[in-house]
Formats: structure tokens, sequence, C-alpha cells
């Protein structure tokens, strides 16, 4: 599993040019299932995301979870996460879940956000999205499974 965790002041997605989801300050993530994920990979990443402190405390260091600050989270699947780009020049997909487990397991995912009684707002899964977002800080971060290399 892979997730690009943005900070962000503020987020939305869209899907043929209707809002399905946005939120104001807390996390995007674009959430990549890799075939070999498992449900422990999905709870690892899921605590490590609501845990990392990345939000400013009052002296201005990075001290603060997303659970401290209150913020919410805006989830959008992206299997082309899982691209493998290094033969070629047309990207391999191999890595990525079949979508049916990459489904099951990108809800398994949100709903576990969702047990730590954070908001969560998603975009639609297999759907071709537009992101709109404004990073804060900029912050961006690679979590990764530990399952994964």
């Amino acid at each position: 599993m892979k997730v690009v965790l943005q900070r962000v002041s503020k987020a939305e997605v869209r899907v043929k040019g209707k809002v399905v989801g946005s939120i104001g300050q807390g996390l995007l993530l674009l959430v990549g299932i890799a075939k070999e994920d498992m449900e422990a990979d999905i709870a690892f990443v899921a605590e490590k995301c609501v845990h990392l402190r990345i939000f400013s405390d009052d002296a201005g260091k990075m001290n603060l979870s997303l659970l401290d600050v209150g913020g919410e989270i805006l989830a959008v699947s992206q299997f082309t996460l899982l691209g493998d780009t290094r033969k070629g020049r047309r990207p391999s997909f191999i890595n990525a879940a079949e979508p049916e487990k990459g489904k099951a397991l990108y809800d398994l995912f949100t709903d576990k956000l969702r047990s730590y009684s954070i908001p969560v707002s998603c975009g639609i899964f297999g759907a071709m999205m537009d992101v709109e977002l404004i990073n804060d800080g900029p912050v961006t971060l690679i979590v990764e499974s530990k399952t994964r290399n």
C-alpha cells in the first residue's frame, strides 16, 4: 500500500464536474492499493496517517497530529501510485490490486480512518476525478505499508 499524504488548508474532489468530497484543514490522501496488500497493511497505514505529527504547534514546530488539530481527511483512490516506470515508456500496473480487491481494501481503509472519529470524505473508486487542493506548507509525504520494500 502506498499513500501520498498532503497537509492541506482545503481540498475537494469532483466527478463529472460535481463535488463528491471536500474538506477544510486536514489531509488529502491519494491511496494506492497493491495486489499483495492485506488488512494488516490497511491498519498500519491508517494509524500512521492519523498519528503523524505534521501540524504546527504554538511554537511553529511540526508537533501535532491530525487528531490533535481536529482535522479532516479526503481519501482518493489512485491505482497509478503503483505504476512501475523503470522499463519502457508506458507504466506497468501489474503491482496494483485488481479492482474488486482494491475497492474492498480502499473501503476498509476509509472505515478504519473513520474509526478514529475523524470526518472522512472520499472520491469515487475507479472514477475519473479532478482533485483540487491548497497544500499547506507545502507538506507532502509518502506513507507505505510495512510489507513494501
